[in-house]
Order: structure tokens, then sequence, then C-alpha cells
């Protein structure tokens, strides 16, 4: 094809975009409305492509956009092709290679105007022909060339930033350490998050596929009537969907409008915790929690920092009583760990508890040995479990070293201890006692 052809085939394509908009425009008006004349003259070609190589510097073509952090943020929206971007490890609009579709920001009211640039024409849109400044498209647009050129340099203006770089106030912001020293403000970088609309819109097809395709749909039929199925499909499950714009979408941009303000958002959940088996000790309970990663760390740690503490004042006692904190909140975590035991496992002919050993880590036998009730009723386990605690801890930290922990740090840990336990103990037999009522009056019914 010739270059006149070429300028009469995209003359055409222009013409028919522009008649089939007046023809919506004026579907309802007669040819003698005063409305339809002024329409008409709106419309005629040379005064639409004027129209809107004025109209669109209120539009810019985007690849990240702000308007999507929030809709009143009024800074900078960049066009950056995703084949410039470095490429790494991690899925991002890098990926997206040479096929990728720009949106558009701006007065929606002139949203005509990107429509218009996104004709096809010999496998590329009109825009893609205004940046390489097609010969043939300066020559459809007018037959004057310095007005032709003039309209290009217009429309291709689409894809610049407008005005310094900029963030807002609306759009979000965060420091970035670049460097080693976190308390140095110069080691910082102030980062302003875009939205990656390039990939957040064919991203959001896929999901669409795999949501509502019917292959999708078929595949799962088949696994809620455990039948066979030919090929494979995804699932996503714990999908959000994150609406934009409210009921006008297209105050956010063109392609948010497209998808009807919908943003997928994959699930993002901490892993579940799945705490290894629980064995519930058969001679020494606190060997058992002395087993512990955590308790075995502290404790190391607290002797470490005893055996360099040269002055006894308020700092190094604040940071032991730190560590004494962290054992005691270990403790009751492993106290909770044996609770979750089937009830009555300490009745068991080999475990060798102690009485006050077995009051405190198995509660649950209450409710079947009546006997073991009445004396856990009575007995003083918890201080007996608490001068337990602290023996264990003063016999560690003597252990190869010279702190001679002895009588008054004994005490010291066992009072620290007492208190949470004694606390503790409180809680635990007011539970049960309410259970044991509302078990009595169902038995009354």
């Amino acid at each position: 094809m010739c270059e006149r052809e070429e300028t009469v085939s995209l003359r055409q394509l222009i013409d028919s975009f522009i008649d089939e908009r007046f023809n919506t425009k004026v579907e309802k008006l007669t040819s003698d409305d005063p409305k339809y004349l002024k329409l008409a003259d709106q419309f005629s070609p040379q005064a639409w492509i004027a129209d809107a190589a004025r109209r669109v510097s209120q539009l810019q073509v985007v690849t990240h956009s702000l308007k999507a952090i929030h809709p009143d943020a009024k800074g900078t929206n960049l066009y950056i092709e995703p084949a410039a971007l470095k490429q790494h490890e991690y899925v991002g609009s890098y990926c997206l290679g040479a096929d990728f579709q720009g949106d558009v920001v701006g007065n929606a009211a002139a949203l005509d105007v990107y429509k218009f640039l996104r004709l096809q024409w010999q496998g590329k849109t009109l825009l893609e022909h205004v940046l390489e400044r097609n010969e043939a498209l300066i020559k459809a647009l007018s037959p004057q060339r310095e007005e032709g050129e003039a309209w290009i340099s217009a429309f291709a203006g689409i894809v610049e930033s407008k005005g310094l770089v900029s963030s807002h106030v609306m759009g979000k912001q965060l420091y970035w350490l670049v460097g080693e020293d976190p308390t140095q403000d110069s080691d910082y970088v102030l980062l302003a998050p875009l939205y990656s609309t390039a990939l957040i819109h064919p991203f959001h097809a896929r999901l669409s596929e795999t949501r509502f395709g019917d292959h999708a749909k078929q595949g799962r039929k088949a696994r809620r009537e455990d039948k066979s199925f030919e090929g494979e499909y995804a699932d996503y499950p714990n999908l959000a969907v994150q609406k934009l714009g409210g009921t006008k979408p297209q105050n956010i941009s063109q392609l948010n409008s497209e998808r009807g303000g919908q943003n997928y958002l994959l699930a993002s959940l901490p892993p579940r915790w799945q705490s290894r088996q629980q064995y519930p000790p058969t001679r020494d309970a606190f060997r058992s929690f002395e087993g512990r990663p955590i308790v075995r760390r502290t404790v190391r740690e607290l002797k470490r920092f005893l055996e360099s503490a040269a002055r006894k004042n308020m700092h190094t006692r604040d940071y032991r009583d730190d560590f004494t904190a962290v054992l005691i909140d270990e403790l009751m975590l492993f106290t909770f760990d044996m609770h979750a035991l089937p009830a009555g496992w300490s009745a068991d002919e080999k475990n060798q508890l102690s009485d006050a050993e077995r009051y405190w880590l198995d509660p649950g036998r209450v409710a079947e040995d009546s006997a073991f009730a009445e004396a856990r009723r009575v007995s003083d386990w918890h201080q007996a479990i608490s001068a337990r605690a602290a023996s264990w801890l003063n016999k560690l930290l003597n252990k190869k070293n010279r702190l001679g922990m002895a009588d008054t740090e004994h005490q010291h840990w066992e009072g620290h201890i007492e208190k949470v336990m004694k606390d503790f103990r409180r809680q635990l037999d007011d539970l049960q006692d309410a259970l044991l009522d509302d078990e009595r009056e169902g038995e009354a019914v």
C-alpha cells in the first residue's frame, strides 16, 4: 500500500469513528432540531479533530497511576514501558514486556479522545502511529501539513507527565533504608508508591477467566460431584475484591472503568500456626520445660548478662526482670500446651510427677476424679510450683559458673512467679466452678 492509499485508509477510519459518535448523539433528534445542527458543526471531521487535539491535554496515558491510591490525589502519574524496567525475581510490571496496555487518567469527559487514539490500524493503535510520527497519519489528520504536525504533537503529549514530578498529601509515602545506619536521615530515600494499572488489568482478566470461564466452572462442578475432568483449572481461595471509584469508576481511570471498578486482591495471610505434637512430662515437669528452645536461649542470655553486670543498679535490675518476664511468659505457654492434652493424662501409672505438678498441669482431671479434685482444691500447689521454678532457675544459673545464686535470688524469682501463678490459679478455679455449676443445672433440668 502506497503512502497515498495509507492516508486514504486512515482518513476513512477517522471519519467512521467521528460519524459513529455523531450518530449516537443525534439518534433521538430530528435533522431540523437546533441541537442537531449544533452537533453537526461540532462533529464535522476537522472541527472534532481540532477539539480533540485541544482536549487531549486533559488526559495522560499511564502505566502507573496515583488516583488508585487515593481518588483526590493530584500528584504525578507515570508512563514507563515495561521493557524499560529493571528485571528481577519477583512478579512486576516488567513481566509484561511489549505486550501491555496503557491506561488513561484525567478528565473523564475527555475519554472519547483516548478511545480515538486506541483505534487499530495495521496492527497498531493510532497512538502508536502518533508516537512514531507516521507520515500518512499526519496527512490524514489535515491537508495542511503544519496543522497536521501540530495535532500529532498535541496527541503525543498524552504520554507525558503534567508539570513537575511530585507527590501529594493524599498519596502514600514511606522512608526506605538504603544505607547502613538507621539512625541517620541521609541513609533513607523517600518513596511514593504508585498503582501499576498496566499490570493489574491483565491480572484481573486472567482471574476473571479463572472465576467465571466455562472451563473453570466445569472443573469446579466435576470436583463437587466427584467426577473425572479433562485438563486443569486454577482456583484462588480467600480472594477479595476492592472497588475503586465507587459509582464513578471512570474518575479513577479508563481501565478501572472497564473493570467496573473491580480490583482483585490475593489473600495475604500469615501461615497457620501448627504446634508440634506435645508429650506430657513423666518425671520432672521442669526438665520438659527446659527443653523448649526459647527457654534454653533466655536462660543462657540471662546467665551471660548476670556474669557481665559489674554494677547492681536500676538498669541491671530492669534488664534482669525483663529476662524473668520472658521465662514466666514461656512457663504459661508451656502450661497451656499441657492443658490441651486429653484430660486425665497424669493418672497414668507410669507418670511420676509430684502431686503439685499434676494439679498444675492436668486440671481437666478434676471432672473425672473426685478424690483428685478435692486434693487439688485444698492444696497450695501454685506456691509449690513457684518454689520449684525458682529452685530450677537458680540451679541452671549456678551451673558451671561462680554466680552463687542463693536464698536471696531464690526469693526474688519465687516472688515474681508466684504472683502470676496465684492469679492464674484463681482464674482457672473460677472457670472450673462456673462449668461445674452449669453441669449441675443441666442435670437438675
